[in-house]
């Protein structure tokens, strides 16, 4: 399998500052480096997964988790392009932890998500290094419902060890936390029978040195020697053989509860099966565990609050099945489904949505507020899509890097794809209603590619503080409409601020109209037959077409065509 390709972490310049210590700028670059880090690495690291479930994932999970974390901390920064000044260290270690916790995928995964948040955690409160690592392994032993040693914790437990141990500046302690990890990584296969058995070191392990060099890189400008991973087990390779008695389904999901919920939920899911680890806090958390039911794992969630995200693998076909809807079920083996000619996958910002392009055939991808889905899960769609084509639409300009690495992964499995660069949902619309699956493919993309160009969109939200624009000054608030991106008006109700906007967008023509109402709109009495209304009388021969866009959609979108 190729390497991950392009991420939205930007490139670093060359003569970029070494940081006397971890601000914005330094939390960014080690974000970027620890993901090209594990990503030259990736395909190292799953040879040499064989705990606690050898389905050889471990690099690519790790990649993927850590891709998450850089992609929030981006977007941080690119929030702050228009101040005067950058997001504080505290912002960006938040942004870091959250995208972790929200893209931690697999056991290691998970564990690094909670590294990650112990790390952020004592940088906000103003820590060294030294302390910021020691909580990071705190919290992530006791994220674990049964730690074992000679694992990513054992060697996270050394790194903060070795790094509390030294009395020297930050360069100095990163790089004895290396050291000290490193020497805990050569000793895993003397502490965990199955790697010793395997000649290998633990693929966690191998994957937090990886980052912990990165750290290292950023705060000295010296990269450290990367040992070799071990020697690669060939049952991994070729597939994972389960063992009699080894669970059979792993079970991921994002879960929206209480503490004490999360409490209970623990230990209904350790009675259920093993690997247990549950991350997060502030009502927002990340549960894996693998169960031989994975239905009563889910169940377990639903109890305790709002599951979402579910993801489910069955370690004999490596199928994972995630719908839009949020249902799970075993997958249908693909090599047992005939592959369509031609799909759609489409990422949309709302269930409402999810459920209109779906009824139109398409594959669909939920991104919630704040959750831009990653490059990972935009392969998975494509592959779940199970078309010999596809076209892949992702609705948002931050998706440009994630959709187009998902497109090059993609194609290195033999997939045909055809990336249309729609920067909103309303576009994505315009794009599969003329989308013909009989047509060429090459005639196909450009018929949807027009399209999506001729549609002009806006976005109407509200100011959640003061601010300059390229409107003018908004406060707390004042309900702003961007157009193709930018601030155009700026208004204190959202019917008169939506018509001012319709107007300006129509006043260079159009044809057909198209509204998507978000969940907070529907308590603005009789809105969408207003707009309407003020279409059809100022307008002649302009339709238009309402939409519900559900949880999860932004507060109105406005397409024109």
């Amino acid at each position: 399998m190729a390497r991950p390709g392009p991420t939205s972490a930007r490139p670093l310049k060359e003569d970029h500052q070494v940081p006397q210590n971890l601000d914005a700028a330094a939390v960014r670059i080690w974000c970027a480096r620890a993901l090209d880090a594990l990503g030259r690495e990736r395909e190292e690291i799953d040879a040499i997964n064989v705990y606690p479930v050898a389905d050889g994932d471990t690099g690519t999970n790790l990649y993927l988790t850590m891709e998450s974390a850089a992609q929030a901390v981006e977007a941080v920064f690119a929030a702050h392009e228009t101040r005067a000044f950058e997001p504080s260290a505290a912002d960006a270690a938040r942004a870091m932890a959250h995208g972790a916790l929200i893209g931690a995928r697999g056991n290691s995964g998970t564990i690094l998500a909670q590294l990650l948040r112990g790390t952020a955690e004592r940088t906000v409160a103003g820590d060294d290094l030294g302390g910021a690592l020691r909580r990071a392994a705190e919290l992530a032993r006791e994220a674990v419902a049964h730690p074992v040693e000679g694992t990513i914790l054992t060697v996270a437990s050394a790194a903060a060890e070795a790094a509390t141990d030294s009395t020297g500046d930050v360069a100095h302690t990163a790089a004895a936390a290396y050291e000290g990890a490193r020497a805990a990584l050569d000793a895993t296969p003397g502490q965990l029978a199955v790697l010793g058995r395997a000649g290998v070191v633990d693929a966690g392990g191998r994957g937090l040195l990886a980052v912990l060099g990165a750290l290292v890189e950023t705060v000295s400008g010296q990269a450290p020697a990367i040992p070799a991973a071990g020697r690669p087990v060939t049952s991994v390779t070729e597939g994972r053989t389960c063992a009699d008695g080894d669970p059979a389904f792993e079970v991921i999901y994002l879960l929206e509860a209480a503490d004490e919920a999360v409490t209970r939920l623990r230990a209904r899911l350790d009675a259920l099966g093993d690997s247990l680890v549950v991350v997060g806090g502030d009502g927002l958390w990340n549960v894996h565990v693998h169960v031989d039911d994975a239905g009563a794992a889910v169940e377990a969630g639903v109890e305790a609050g709002r599951p979402y995200r579910i993801r489910i693998t069955h370690f004999e076909s490596a199928d994972s099945v995630r719908r839009a809807d949020g249902a799970y079920g075993a997958a249908e083996p693909a090599r047992e489904r005939e592959r369509a000619q031609r799909a759609v996958v489409v990422v949309v910002p709302g269930e409402g949505l999810a459920g209109v392009c779906g009824d139109a055939g398409a594959t669909t991808v939920l991104a919630r507020p704040g959750e831009p889905p990653a490059s990972g899960e935009l392969v998975e769609a494509i592959r779940r899509a199970h078309a010999r084509e596809v076209v892949l639409l992702p609705n948002a300009p931050e998706l440009r890097h994630p959709a187009a690495a998902a497109v090059e992964q993609a194609r290195t499995e033999g997939i045909r794809v055809a990336l249309i660069p729609t920067r909103a949902a309303v576009q994505g619309i315009a794009a599969l209603a003329v989308h013909e699956p009989g047509r060429r493919f090459d005639e196909d993309v450009v018929a949807m590619t027009a399209a999506a160009g001729a549609t002009r969109y806006a976005e109407l939200t509200v100011a959640e503080r003061q601010s300059w624009t390229s409107a003018g000054v908004c406060q707390a608030g004042d309900v702003l409409g961007l157009i193709d991106g930018d601030v155009a008006v700026i208004g204190s109700d959202l019917t008169r601020t939506a018509t001012a906007v319709l107007d300006r967008m129509l006043a260079a023509g159009g044809e057909l109209v198209t509204l998507v109402l978000g969940e907070a709109a529907g308590s603005v009495p009789a809105l969408p037959d207003r707009l309407e209304r003020h279409v059809r009388d100022a307008y002649l021969a302009v339709d238009t077409v309402v939409y519900e866009g559900g949880r999860g959609s932004a507060l109105l979108l406005i397409g024109v065509e």
